[in-house]
């Protein structure tokens, strides 16, 4: 049983930005989002983003001040650079963060407060959005969040050490996401990396949650097939575009399975990491604690045979038990260069690990109630132990 719905209009595969200039616009004046980076404007993606709006017939102003785990404070400051600048709709060039940023944006650019007054969970005011926010249109430039392809963005509160996800209504989708492989061929590899372990446990969160179904579960091996084929590929060669564009793939699919599943406390677990400790990337936050969190499932036999299943798609075809899912795991850890990450290079104490178990459970509890099974305070301390190096 499930309710299956993903309203994105979808531009896929390699030179689909050149057609964004035909497509039907949700207005005449677009904020463009870009990172606080040089990467949109020295791969000549924002230069050919602004020549499709203009043919099309639209104005552009530029904000280029979002960073890794976008903040409350630039979600506002974006908010009011729009309605500043009278745009009526938001275009999010870069990757996860500005996607997920571009959201609060253009809920924030309709609705009165603060972005925190709407979070649901720590010490958020869980109000509801009463005004639609303004129209947004994607265009991904990475492949790891699937934000392109939800309604959910994750927005990190700096003063209170808070990284909760914010979204869930039907409004919050793009109208319009193109996802061109070509833009992602400049992902420097530890990134391409991240990126892409954060598309894959998007779904195999989503396979072994107690919210899954058989949507769910087509979409996520999928995703987890294309993963297990191709990421190291795209790593060790950026300019593989067969690669780059099943990562992609893989990416958007895992973006819809989190429309119709949900993930699990591994996500709860990471966005702790780095709320305190801004400069982690989300998805080697991810990568630090993926075994040791898997492992917990196994030795617990709550799903064995999702775990083979996973396995299998991972691309260890004679699996025949749950423990085969770490074996593949770490093959793909180590075939992608990251096998090595430590908590401790990135400044994450011994001392503070049952403060984020705490922070984890505080901010967004609800995705340890789809957790295969119970996962009590102390395991989830003990899964960051067993981690640390």
């Amino acid at each position: 049983m499930f309710d299956f719905f993903v309203p994105t209009k979808l531009l896929f595969g390699p030179g689909k930005l050149s057609e964004l200039h035909s497509q039907e616009l949700p207005g005449k004046k677009a904020m463009v989002v870009i990172s606080d980076g040089k990467s949109a404007r020295a791969s000549g993606a924002l230069d050919r983003t602004v020549s499709e709006l203009k043919k099309a017939g639209a104005d552009c102003a530029v904000f280029d001040k979002v960073m890794a785990n976008p903040l409350r404070s630039t979600v506002m400051d974006g908010a009011a650079f729009a309605r500043e600048n009278g745009c009526d709709f938001i275009v999010a060039l870069g990757g996860g963060s500005v996607m997920d940023a571009a959201k609060a944006m253009a809920a924030m650019a309709t609705n009165d407060g603060d972005i925190w007054d709407y979070m649901c969970g720590g010490t958020g005011g869980a109000k509801t959005l009463k005004n639609k926010p303004l129209p947004v249109v994607c265009i991904t430039t990475t492949a790891g969040t699937g934000s392109e392809a939800d309604q959910w963005g994750v927005i990190t509160n700096d003063e209170t050490n808070e990284k909760i996800g914010f979204g869930g209504y039907d409004f919050l989708f793009p109208v319009l996401s193109v996802v061109d492989p070509e833009l992602m061929t400049t992902v420097p590899p530890k990134y391409t990396a991240y990126q892409g372990f954060d598309a894959l446990f998007h779904s195999t969160e989503c396979y072994i949650s107690a919210a899954h179904n058989p949507m769910g579960d087509m979409l996520a091996l999928t995703a987890i097939e294309n993963i297990g084929k191709y990421l190291a590929r795209a790593v060790n060669n950026g300019n593989d575009l067969e690669a780059r564009e099943a990562v992609a793939f893989a990416n958007t699919l895992s973006g819809m399975v989190m429309t119709v599943s949900c993930c699990t406390s591994e996500h709860s677990m990471e966005h702790a990491m780095s709320a305190y400790h801004q400069q982690l990337p989300h998805g080697a936050g991810l990568i630090m604690i993926s075994k040791e969190y898997y492992s917990h499932f196994v030795n617990k036999h709550c799903c064995d045979n999702r775990f083979i299943a996973m396995a299998k798609a991972l691309g260890k075809t004679d699996a025949d038990k749950p423990e085969d899912f770490i074996t593949a795991l770490t093959d793909l850890q180590t075939a992608c260069g990251v096998d090595g990450l430590k908590m401790s290079d990135y400044g994450i104490r011994t001392d503070e690990l049952d403060s984020l178990a705490k922070n984890a459970r505080d901010t967004m509890g609800g995705l340890f109630g789809a957790d295969p099974s119970p996962m009590t305070h102390e395991e989830c301390v003990a899964i960051y132990e067993k981690s640390y190096r």
